[in-house]
């Protein structure tokens, strides 16, 4: 639900706005209030607190409020006050990273996946950019791409994706992750690549400016914990992206792929690296 409600806040009215603004802030206190005490602690009126919980996909208050105290459970501190136990914080990490990755298979379209990789097994040259912590999601995605013989490089520097960007053309395919899908450089480097004809696909939060941008979107919402010690569980999800891409794109080069991917096993067999 908080998730839900990040992802459409730029796209409701700027009333239900501030609903979404004081949720986000106090979602633990807005479980005990009425509707009539929620709208007047936010300064809305009572229809539009029913028209916020609607947007949501609720049939009203009550039903918003019971989605937001299962939010809030499931969704529990990283580190409780004065600390956890070595077992209870491995369970949290596994349990809010399987928790992302179940909403993000709930609410991938197939269809994106499938124009998402139909441009990408016919791509000429393949870039992928992403800045600070999606730079390094981007990089092992290239990195499965460069395994099926696809010419390919990542960049995690703005000013070296902006202007690789624009020596792209028909035929090449840019691909763009950002968690926000509000990044400047980001947002600038994919109008480079559309603008010389190349195609844009995005790995990024729905309704954001990038995936309305893209040529296809591959929209995951998560709700990431910024404390310094919260797991970034959208570069999870952003990460098992890359996977279903690559191996989509895999199937669509048949049998001769096959064949290279063995004469490489057999090659490393035969010369393993040193561990």
């Amino acid at each position: 639900m908080l998730a839900r409600i990040v992802a459409m806040r730029d796209r409701i009215r700027p009333s239900e706005r501030k609903m979404a603004d004081y949720v986000l802030a106090q979602p633990g206190e807005v479980i005990g209030l009425s509707m009539a005490e929620a709208a007047e602690r936010v300064g809305v009126s009572e229809p539009t607190v029913a028209r916020f919980c609607t947007a949501l996909g609720c049939s009203g208050f009550r039903e918003f409020k019971i989605k937001l105290a299962q939010d809030i459970a499931g969704g529990m501190p990283f580190l409780q006050q004065g600390g956890e136990a070595s077992g209870g914080v491995a369970g949290t990490v596994f349990d809010r990273t399987i928790a992302a990755l179940v909403q993000a298979r709930n609410t991938l379209s197939p269809e994106a996946v499938e124009r998402g990789a139909e441009l990408l097994a016919k791509a000429r040259r393949i870039e992928f950019y992403g800045s600070g912590n999606s730079g390094t999601v981007a990089q092992d995605i290239q990195r499965k791409f460069f395994r099926l013989g696809m010419p390919t490089v990542a960049y995690s520097d703005a000013h070296v994706y902006f202007v690789s960007a624009l020596s792209l053309g028909p035929g090449d395919a840019v691909v763009v992750v950002s968690s926000s899908g509000r990044t400047r450089d980001i947002l600038d480097s994919a109008r480079n690549a559309l603008s010389v004809g190349a195609d844009v696909v995005a790995l990024t939060r729905s309704g954001s400016p990038l995936a309305q941008l893209a040529s296809v979107s591959l929209q995951v919402d998560v709700a990431d914990d910024f404390d310094i010690y919260s797991p970034m569980t959208s570069r999870i999800s952003h990460l098992v992206l890359g996977d279903i891409l690559s191996i989509a794109v895999a199937l669509r080069k048949g049998d001769a792929l096959q064949e290279r991917l063995e004469r490489h096993k057999q090659t490393l067999d035969t010369h393993p690296l040193a561990e």
